[in-house]
Parts: structure tokens; C-alpha cells; sequence
């Protein structure tokens, strides 16, 4: 196998073990890198540099048959395949199109309404395997994320993070200029653009 550290999570294959664990970041949920431009977070400060790009207009990969620009090649490489039906997989339901047969088939459950993964708990189907791990925390107290603040707990880090901003007396972030303030950092530096 030329790829053999794969992601348990989704079907990322690299050949790095160092790249699979950056890459395991994006399934935590956990987002500390903040665009100080937009609303934009993500989980690995390369992503940021990368998307930085969009505000920037610096080395944009542009597409040679229309106005397309993307920070990302690989986005640029997908999006140049909407310029070409060859070596396109197309659904015999509707007009969806795309490179990868694993996708068409992704599709074609909607169509079908087969789910492959099923709750054993309750009647929820999904047809992908982190999703189905994720609701199942929804059944335990396993795994449950619990606010350090008050009684609040929940399955799903994110909503976790979400409640916090209710306990955020302690984690203003105020402006040097004005008397500016907010629960976010990356409102804080969105706002200093003002002072400048």
C-alpha cells in the first residue's frame, strides 16, 4: 500500500504519520485559529495561511476558462473538471456529475434511501460512519463534554464552545483604543482594523 496511514474518521489516506495526525485535528472539532478578516476558524494554522490568501488576493490559483480564483489548487483542479464531462461519473437520477466514483455512490443513497449506518439505539441512519459516531455520544454519558462553569453537557464539542460564550465575563477581550469589548479575539482584531 503506498498510502498506509489512514484516517479512522473519513477516507484520508497519507503517506505520513505526521500528516494523519495534523489531518486528525479537523475531526476534534477544536478550531483555535481565527481569520482576523472574516468568521472563518479552522483546526490546522496551515488552513489559515492558505485562506488568508482569499483577503489577500496573493497567489490565488485562477482558473484559465473563467473568472474562477481559489486559494486552494486542489479546489482549482476539482473546479476545472465543471469545464469537461470527460472521465466524469454521472448520476442516473438526476444531473449531479463528479470525478470520484465513491461520491456518485455517496449520491446515489439520496436517491435510494439506503443509510448504511444505523443507530442501534434509536431509528437515526446516516451514510457516514463519523456521523453515526457522533450521534451515538448522544446516547451515553460517555463522551460527553461538560461546561466547567455550571451543570451544562453535551455531545458535541461545538455546542460546548457555543455555551461558553454565556460564561464569558472572565474572557473579555477589550480594546486599547476605545471601550470596545466582546467574548471573541477574532472580533477584537477585526474591530482594531478600525483604529488604524
Amino acid at each position: 500500500d503506498d498510502k498506509p496511514f489512514k484516517c479512522s474518521e473519513c477516507n484520508y489516506e497519507t503517506v505520513a504519520k505526521a500528516t494523519l495526525k495534523r489531518h486528525m485535528q479537523t475531526h476534534t472539532g477544536i478550531k483555535p485559529f481565527d481569520c482576523p478578516d472574516c468568521d472563518y476558524k479552522c483546526a490546522q494554522k496551515y488552513s489559515l495561511k492558505i485562506h488568508m490568501r482569499s483577503h489577500t488576493g496573493d497567489n490565488l490559483f485562477e482558473c484559465s476558462d473563467c473568472n474562477y480564483r481559489s486559494p486552494w489548487r486542489r479546489h482549482l483542479i476539482r473546479h476545472m473538471q465543471t469545464h469537461t464531462d470527460a472521465n466524469l461519473f454521472q448520476c442516473s437520477e438526476c444531473n449531479y456529475k463528479t470525478r470520484w466514483g465513491s461520491h456518485l455512490n455517496k449520491h446515489m443513497q439520496r436517491h435510494t434511501g439506503n443509510n448504511s449506518f444505523e443507530c442501534s439505539e434509536c431509528n437515526y441512519k446516516t451514510t457516514r460512519k463519523n456521523d453515526l459516531s457522533r450521534h451515538k455520544r448522544t446516547h451515553t454519558s460517555d463522551n460527553l463534554f461538560e461546561c466547567s462553569k455550571c451543570n451544562y453537557k453535551t455531545p458535541h464539542r461545538k455546542y460546548l464552545n457555543n455555551h461558553m460564550q454565556a460564561h464569558t465575563d472572565d474572557l473579555l477581550f477589550e480594546c486599547s483604543d476605545c471601550d470596545y469589548i466582546t467574548p471573541r479575539r477574532s472580533h477584537l482584531n477585526k474591530h482594531m482594523q478600525i483604529h488604524q
